[in-house]
């Protein structure tokens, strides 16, 4: 990749946030029908829909979770920020694949020696196998 090549970036698909608010929304409709007056259950129905609704409102403020350049690799850090990892940094781009709940998990893991990036498909919009060759095929040859 030289020093004119685009960005390229990999975020959270458009209908997964929406799909979070209609479901806060739905567990909120749902406290308050099986409520029966009992402010515990609502309470708590009112509590998982705010968390959810966080949740979405992540994927809205930071949509993008991982971005490549010729200076290295920015990834989304903490709840909504970013932070840059040199080419020199990355240690190590891999997939770990593990059987869950009868189903095969793929996970983007970006080694840059103190911290450790993780990265699922419903983070990137695309598979982790995908893009970890497409990293890997950004790289910049250490030799040149």
């Amino acid at each position: 990749m030289d020093e004119t090549s685009p960005v390229r970036q990999w975020r959270v698909p458009a209908s997964l946030p929406a799909a979070k608010l209609a479901g806060a929304v739905l567990l909120v409709a749902l406290g308050l029908l099986f409520a029966d007056g009992d402010p515990v259950r609502l309470a708590l129905a009112v509590l998982a829909a705010a968390l959810l609704a966080g949740w979405a409102l992540r994927d809205l403020v930071v949509p993008v979770r991982l971005a490549v350049d010729a200076a290295g690799l920015t990834v989304v850090h903490g709840f909504a920020s970013r932070r840059l990892l040199p080419w020199s940094a990355v240690e190590a781009i891999a997939v770990d694949r593990r059987p869950r709940l009868g189903l095969a998990s793929e996970t983007l893991e970006i080694d840059a020696g103190n911290s450790l990036h993780l990265f699922g498909r419903y983070d990137l919009g695309a598979t982790p196998e995908e893009v970890a060759a497409a990293l890997r095929a950004a790289r910049p040859n250490p030799a040149g």
